[in-house]
């Protein structure tokens, strides 16, 4: 008797099964962000989007605002794992200040930071969400704070723009990007991101 593919494919588990279907909606609830903005993002679109029953979409986000703070936190962990990957991968010798900004900013200037921008906007005026965006936003930035000196050790003589260039490079670039989105100008974008470099560089200079 021919065994067919299908019965040779191992059996998925719930947990596994369960997974997928947490990420497949995480991943429509940030695209539903970014594409419509907060409030016109419901469960009902994001399940559609997802692929996934009403159902199992309430089952695991009982609320519009459980799941949003935990889809962005979620794409906030993918990001900066890519990060500490891409700059753990570059050749010896590479201009390491040049390659977080480019990095950064291809971040920033994408669909992560829609996201983000939309629920931190929301949180203004949503006590339900003020709290967790608050706890979030803090969280995100205490996780920076650590990593920074792992990725960029200090020199032998530090400046005072070391202390301060995570929360200085994101503030730069979350300005940076709303601007873009409504008066663009890539002659201006990249001379403001030229100067960030040449700042970088001061805070961690290249090494041999």
């Amino acid at each position: 008797m021919a065994i067919t593919a299908t019965a040779l494919r191992p059996r998925r588990t719930q947990a596994s099964r369960s997974a997928a279907t947490r990420g497949q909606l995480l991943d429509a609830t940030i695209e539903c962000l970014s594409e419509l903005g907060y409030a016109r993002t419901t469960t009902t679109e994001i399940a559609e989007r997802a692929g996934v029953s009403r159902g199992a979409q309430l089952h695991h986000f009982p609320t519009k605002a459980e799941l949003v703070i935990t889809a962005v936190d979620h794409l906030f962990s993918r990001r900066h794992q890519e990060f500490v990957a891409a700059i753990a991968a570059l050749p010896a010798g590479a201009d390491r200040a040049e390659a977080a900004i480019d990095l950064l900013w291809k971040m920033v200037s994408g669909p992560t930071f829609f996201a983000w921008l939309e629920l931190a906007v929301a949180a203004r005026t949503d006590p339900e969400l003020r709290e967790s965006v608050g706890t979030l936003s803090t969280r995100f930035m205490e996780i920076v704070r650590t990593t920074f000196p792992q990725l960029f050790p200090p020199p032998d003589n530090p400046t005072a723009f070391y202390d301060v260039a995570p929360m200085f490079v994101f503030a730069l670039m979350d300005g940076l990007a709303v601007n873009q989105m409504h008066a663009s100008d890539p002659d201006a974008l990249t001379k403001v991101l030229n100067t960030l470099k040449a700042l970088a560089r001061l805070a961690v200079p290249a090494t041999d």
